[in-house]
């Protein structure tokens, strides 16, 4: 018999809070505690991290969530509106 790992779901019912609500981020997954690196929104280095792995504070997240409630209902981050884009290219 063979078995297939599913593969977990980005986001689960419950893990992104109404508009003004707070992330709950005490499991350890949301920590990392070897490394900082930039968060996603602010580029100030954090050991946070979003429940899909990426470098962001909570407040920051908290803040995109309020912001853009429904791309965080649909799984999104505030990384992945950005697909294509490349952390400095801000030129005109």
């Amino acid at each position: 018999m063979t078995r297939t790992r599913g593969k977990k779901p980005s986001v689960e019912p419950g893990l992104i809070p109404s508009p003004g609500g707070l992330l709950d981020w005490r499991d350890a997954q949301h920590f990392d505690r070897w490394q900082d690196h930039p968060c996603a929104l602010c580029d100030h280095p954090t050991p946070m991290r979003s429940h899909a792995g990426e470098p962001v504070h909570k407040s920051c997240a908290e803040t995109w969530i309020a912001a853009n409630p429904v791309e965080a209902r649909l799984g999104r981050f505030a990384s992945d509106v950005q697909v294509g884009r490349r952390r400095g290219d801000d030129h005109a």
